[in-house]
């Protein structure tokens, strides 16, 4: 009977946890296996704006999915995913800053010394302007912590 109940109690727990709202994440931001909410990150550097990407055009780096809007894009993307790739694996950058994960809208952006800096919406984008080199002295900090955790605040 009691090994009944641990196992009802284990269930419980389960369901609570997945309804809490948190979602859980590797290094990468990515929902069903797409990063960026199938944003193009090369677009972002090309284009100046954030660009959707193709279903079938991707390209697969550090575990996830990222889509592309054309193949060039894609090859350039192969070519040197360091240079095109999020920082902090694409979550949000003033939540990484902060210690913790958070989701991105793909219009809050930023690109400084040539890398690519995702925000959750444009009002926390915002407060990320006020002090830009402070908030990447933070987050790159924070970061080798930050990536372990597997909660994002979406």
């Amino acid at each position: 009977m009691n090994s009944h109940r641990g196992w009802l109690g284990a269930v419980v727990l389960a369901v609570a946890l997945a309804a809490s709202g948190a979602a859980h994440a590797g290094e990468i931001n990515e929902i069903d296996g797409v990063a960026i909410k199938g944003y193009d990150p090369v677009a972002y550097f090309e284009d100046a704006a954030p660009v959707a990407g193709r279903a079938d055009i991707t390209a697969e780096h550090a575990g996830a999915t990222f889509r592309f809007a054309d193949t060039g894009n894609r090859d350039a993307f192969l070519a040197d995913p360091a240079r095109y790739a999020p920082q902090y694996g694409g979550f949000c950058a003033y939540g990484t800053a902060r210690g913790y994960k958070a989701g991105i809208d793909p219009a809050a952006f930023t690109i400084v010394d040539g890398k690519l800096y995702l925000n959750y919406d444009t009002g926390v984008q915002a407060t990320w302007a006020k002090d830009v080199p402070g908030y990447i002295a933070r987050a790159d900090g924070n970061w080798p912590e930050v990536k372990l955790t597997t909660k994002v605040h979406r």
